[in-house]
C-alpha cells in the first residue's frame, strides 16, 4: 500500500476542488489522517466539538442518541465532510458519529482551522460557503427522505 503524507491525501479529496491553491495548501496543512475500525464511535452527541471531518474510505453513520438508543440521522461516505459544527466553535456534538466499517478520515483541528478563518478573512469565506452549500444539500436530501416516509401518512389522513 502507498503511504501519502495527510497533506497529499487531503489535496486529493473532492472538498478541495475549486478552493484557490494557497487555500487548499493551507487546509491540508492543517489535516491529520485518523483510522477507525467498524463500530467504534469516532464521537458522541453532547461532546465538546473539536475536529471537522473528510471521508477517504469507508462509511460512517450519524446518529441521533436517545436513551431507547441510536436512530440513524444519515450516512458519509468517501468523499463526504462531517462534523461542521466544530468549525463554528461554541458548541456540542448534536449526533453521534460511528463507523460503520473500516474507515480513514482526515481530522481537521476546529481551533486551529477557526483561526486560519479569522486570520484570513477570504480563505474563511470560502470555506464556510463550501461548507453551508455542503449542509443545504445534505438538508434537502433529509427533506426527501423526511417527505417518503410521512407524505403517505399526511394523505390518508386527509392532508
Amino acid at each position: 500500500m502507498n503511504a501519502q503524507s495527510p497533506m497529499a491525501l487531503a489535496r486529493e479529496q473532492p472538498f478541495f476542488a475549486g478552493l484557490d491553491p494557497q487555500d487548499a495548501d493551507q487546509l491540508a496543512a492543517l489535516a491529520r489522517e485518523v483510522r477507525f475500525a467498524k463500530d467504534e464511535v469516532i464521537y458522541r452527541e453532547g461532546e465538546e466539538c473539536q475536529d471537522f471531518y473528510l471521508v477517504v474510505s469507508g462509511r460512517v453513520v450519524l446518529e441521533i442518541t436517545p436513551p431507547s438508543g441510536a436512530f440513524p440521522f444519515d450516512t458519509v461516505e468517501a468523499g463526504d465532510e462531517f462534523g461542521w459544527t466544530a468549525v463554528l466553535g461554541g458548541h456540542d456534538r448534536v449526533l453521534q458519529a460511528r463507523a460503520l466499517q473500516d474507515t480513514r478520515v482526515l481530522a481537521f483541528d476546529a481551533a486551529r482551522l477557526r483561526a486560519l478563518c479569522e486570520s484570513d478573512r477570504a480563505f474563511g469565506y470560502d470555506l464556510m460557503r463550501k461548507l453551508l452549500a455542503s449542509a443545504v444539500e445534505r438538508l434537502q436530501a433529509v427533506r426527501l427522505e423526511v417527505m417518503d416516509l410521512y407524505w403517505p401518512v399526511a394523505r390518508r389522513a386527509g392532508a
